[in-house]
């Protein structure tokens, strides 16, 4: 979905008007409308604004151009899962579970990975695969580099 689209679905799904939304966000109307109608897209700044405002990472306003994996245990990323910032800023890096108010919950990548093998295995995944699955992607993540 191209970027005029989420932010005028996310703005009537709001139930602001393109006033009240450019009110929130320090914009003028035609600002909001120029966005809506494909003629330009906001600047890194704004898009943090409305980010804050509606609650959603900066990929999904984007029309999520790429997808996102925590860079800590490889999951991949919706916003309902995407790391928060001690300030609400989403951290489009972690998901929520590796990284919150600011810090990581595992120290070590041996730590993560016991974790995940414990809590991920299934009868159809057990728990040597889930090892050997993370043994081979963990090392490969910005986090662990």
């Amino acid at each position: 979905m191209e970027t005029k689209n989420v932010i005028l679905e996310l703005r009537t799904k709001s139930g602001l008007s393109q006033e009240e939304l450019a009110e929130k966000i320090m914009v003028t109307r035609q600002a909001v409308s120029r966005w809506e109608n494909g003629e330009t897209v906001p600047n890194t700044e704004t898009l943090k604004l409305l980010s804050r405002v509606f609650d959603v990472s900066i990929n999904t306003l984007l029309g999520e151009p790429r997808q996102l994996i925590c860079q800590c245990c490889g999951m991949p990323l919706e916003d309902s899962q995407i790391s928060k910032e001690p300030n609400g800023d989403f951290n489009e890096e972690y998901c929520k579970w590796c990284y919150a108010d600011g810090e990581f919950k595992y120290t070590s990548k041996e730590q993560l990975i016991d974790f995940c093998a414990e809590h991920l295995a299934t009868e159809d995944w057990p728990e040597e695969q889930v090892r050997a699955h993370m043994e081979a992607v963990v090392p490969k993540l910005n986090h662990w580099k």
